[in-house]
């Protein structure tokens, strides 16, 4: 008996408990390049293609919501022809999806502040979300140019806004409040964040919704993360006492 095909036992699926909402933050494409003596356009490519089978195999399992973090909004940072490569890749996957949803049945968002992507990647999203808008499986936000603290941020300032307009009174500012102008409003927060390659740090990534998040770090560089390693964060998941303050 294979590795997976231990964890679709039926008594091994009803024992343990899925995490409803899954977080992962995908690093280590260029450790993964060079490590190889190649050049960081090719693992960004690899991790593109674990981004994809790791998002099938979570809507497979049950999982009902995968938050990625694909391009933060401090990595306009990088150099230019790495983020042209990003960006060019991004744009392959939204075309790919929008043929594949249909038959993947994944309701795709994309959190973050697009408006500064090119028309033509805007455009991608859009048709993107249109085309999954009616899936029933498992909802995937695709965090690009996303930042925890700008999101903060500018949930604060629309809050601002309604409360000069007077929409709203300055005491009528709650987490609730705070939580409906996040980019995953309405959404549960993670119940586990999940970081390969090495590192040991969220990195500005959903700074408000993980405030009970279990966090699960591998030495596995993303482009080598495989649905074995997802399994084994679900188990050490499975382990942990979540007491959300309480005793």
């Amino acid at each position: 008996m294979g590795f997976l095909d231990r964890f679709f036992k039926k008594d091994k699926r009803q024992e343990r408990l899925l995490p409803q909402h899954i977080a992962i933050i995908m690093d280590g494409n260029g450790r993964w390049a060079k490590k190889r003596g190649l050049p960081r356009s090719v693992g960004h490519s690899a991790g593109a293609s674990t981004f994809r089978g790791i998002a099938r195999y979570c809507n497979k399992i049950g999982i009902k919501y995968l938050t990625v973090y694909a391009f933060s909004t401090e990595n306009w940072k990088r150099p230019k022809n790495e983020i042209d490569s990003i960006m060019k890749l991004f744009g392959d996957y939204l075309r790919e999806a929008i043929s594949d949803f249909k038959t993947e049945n994944i309701k795709t968002r994309f959190i973050g502040d697009t408006t500064v992507l090119s028309d033509e990647l805007q455009q991608l999203i859009s048709e993107a979300t249109e085309v999954s808008s009616k899936a029933t499986g498992m909802t995937l936000n695709i965090a690009i140019n996303y930042g925890g603290r700008q999101e903060i941020l500018m949930a604060a300032q629309s809050l601002c806004r309604d409360v000069a307009q007077g929409r709203i009174l300055s005491g009528d500012i709650t987490e609730d409040a705070i939580a409906q102008r996040l980019y995953t409003a309405y959404q549960p927060d993670p119940d586990l964040i999940i970081r390969p390659s090495g590192e040991r740090r969220i990195s500005n990534f959903m700074l408000w919704q993980a405030a009970y998040a279990e966090l699960w770090y591998s030495d596995v560089l993303w482009p080598n993360f495989s649905p074995q390693q997802l399994e084994l964060a679900i188990d050490d998941f499975n382990r942990r006492g979540r007491r959300f303050g309480g005793l």
